[in-house]
């Protein structure tokens, strides 16, 4: 529970604090720099993508066959327990890597169940 006599400034600080170690959790798999205002952004929508894919598996991947997944500037990885590594997709630059999880994410928003 937060103080009810917490100023501006003290809240501030407290969301600014939570910001960083969510973004510090999202970006624990990306191995590609993130800057500026987006960083927090992309970072969220990498680990909604990374959740997805854990939870439902990918083509012929189960989500017991997978153990991890990663970013890297021209690809997306899965890891599989089975000590292999699969690339999910390449691309030609980060910005296109990033439309994809966007887009990707925003597709599955999308679905009527």
């Amino acid at each position: 529970m937060t103080d009810t006599n917490e100023t501006l400034d003290q809240m501030r600080m407290r969301f600014r604090k939570e910001r960083e170690t969510e973004f510090k959790r999202n970006k624990e798999n990306i191995y590609m720099r993130l800057t500026g205002y987006d960083k927090y952004y992309y970072a969220n929508q990498c680990w909604n993508f990374t959740q997805h894919i854990l939870k439902h598996g990918f083509n012929s991947y189960k989500p017991s066959d997978i153990e991890s997944l990663y970013f890297d500037t021209h690809n997306i990885t899965i890891r599989l327990h089975s000590t292999a590594e699969t690339d999910i997709k390449r691309f030609n630059n980060k910005q296109e890597l990033l439309g994809y999880v966007v887009g990707f994410n925003d597709s599955q928003s999308q679905k009527v169940a």
